[in-house]
């Protein structure tokens, strides 16, 4: 059961909403529920290969509708991480998607081509379905130049339909090897995300529930900040690998309908 001190959700989506975009569960149900309950909540995704605007049509389509505001990315949150750190108009190569890109663009932040690539002020990297030699080349020799060097998010793989598949760990692997050189990640477990979602929500960590379906990224960014934590059995991490995590999770559930109707395995 959610305690009744829960006022708001930090949802991940990727295994716990769906799966490559396959509904989990009758998600208007769910939503519908959660709304009744007055829970507030937001989607903070490691994937960030989408814009929120991208993810709110997505989810349109589902029969859940919420606000670009709703949706946190590891993009989004690497662009404002950046946006902090460095001033409008540096130059960066990017190795990502149309998420990542749009959410640095719109911070002011200038892409560069492979073809310039060696002018880069930064090297940003993300999951990305069309890499190829040439543009992990070039992130290699930047960041092997010292080039400051920030990523997405650590996942290794992420869930689809026919099962999982590399994410964006498994290519940033590719350059860490090269270089000795491990990056700067925006997303889950590290604590940006999840503190950018609470500002959102206008929450306590303490009265959010964290949801996910990966232990070593969703729960503990969760607990990094304090919140806790719901696994759902969706996704990637396991039962088994849960009953032995620490520290321990607050709640395991099979799927988010069964832990939003309170049907919680322990």
């Amino acid at each position: 059961m959610i305690p009744s001190n829960i006022k708001a959700l930090i949802l991940d989506m990727d295994g716990v909403i769906w799966r490559a975009d396959s509904p989990i569960g009758n998600l208007p149900e769910i939503f519908k529920h959660i709304e009744e309950r007055g829970l507030k909540y937001v989607f903070a995704t490691n994937n960030g290969t989408k814009t929120p605007e991208q993810y709110v049509a997505t989810l349109d389509k589902l029969g859940v509708r919420v606000s670009a505001q709703q949706v946190v990315t590891s993009a989004l949150g690497t662009a404002y991480m950046l946006g902090q750190r460095f001033p409008r108009g540096t130059k960066i190569f990017m190795v990502g998607e149309d998420g990542t890109r749009t959410a640095l663009e719109e911070k002011g932040f200038e892409i560069l081509p492979v073809e310039h690539a060696q002018e880069a002020e930064i090297v940003v990297m993300g999951i990305d379905r069309e890499v190829n030699f040439n543009k992990m080349r070039e992130a290699t020799l930047l960041v092997r130049r010292g080039v400051p060097f920030y990523a997405t998010n650590p996942d290794k793989t992420f869930p689809t339909p026919r099962g999982e598949i590399p994410g964006a760990g498994a290519w940033l692997s590719v350059v860490t090897t090269a270089t000795g050189v491990e990056p700067i990640y925006a997303g889950k477990p590290f604590p940006f995300m999840m503190k950018l979602s609470l500002e959102r929500l206008g929450t306590k960590k303490e009265e959010t529930l964290v949801v996910g379906d990966r232990l070593e990224t969703d729960i503990a960014a969760g607990q990094a900040v304090g919140c806790p934590c719901a696994l759902v059995l969706s996704g990637v991490s396991t039962r088994e690998q849960a009953e032995a995590w620490m520290p321990k999770i607050d709640f395991v559930a099979d799927d988010l309908a069964s832990l939003i109707l309170e049907k919680v395995i322990t």
